[in-house]
């Protein structure tokens, strides 16, 4: 179910390109990947259905990656370099957001984020996508 707490604002670090988004279900299959790219990038993304990112700013700013097979489009601000979200090779009808854009929301808000296994991507492989592991995160005592 979608609610008002799935629609978000957000924007690259430099502030040239602002976004809305509806996120398909809040924060539930929020992820992190081990594939190449995503490794290197480090994100961890929360999921929109296709038509859910709308670019309030900045769309001439935003730059697209693709590699490998060229089926996702990782967006990115030309001028700061932040990662704003990528349309996904596993399911091109979502795109994947970059938490860590989105206004008032922090990566470190997740005390365990899963990290699905994208070395072995289903799509390569034949078999359903599996969880790799879990990248935690634990405050320090005082924090």
């Amino acid at each position: 179910m979608v609610d008002d707490t799935n629609n978000r604002t957000g924007g690259c670090h430099c502030g040239a390109v602002r976004f809305a988004v509806t996120l398909s279900d809040g924060f539930t299959s929020i992820r992190r990947c081990t594939c190449s790219y995503c490794r290197m990038r480090g994100a961890v993304a929360a999921m929109a259905a296709m038509g859910g990112i709308r670019i309030l700013q900045g769309e001439d700013t935003l730059t697209c990656y693709r590699f490998n097979t060229g089926t996702a489009q990782h967006f990115f601000c030309s001028r700061c370099g932040i990662h704003t979200h990528h349309q996904r090779r596993s399911d091109p009808n979502l795109h994947a957001v970059n938490v860590a854009c989105l206004d008032g929301i922090s990566p470190f808000d997740f005390p365990d984020v899963p990290v699905m296994d994208g070395v072995n991507h289903p799509n390569d492989t034949g078999h359903p996508a599996r969880q790799a592991g879990v990248l935690r995160f634990k405050r320090a005592a005082g924090c």
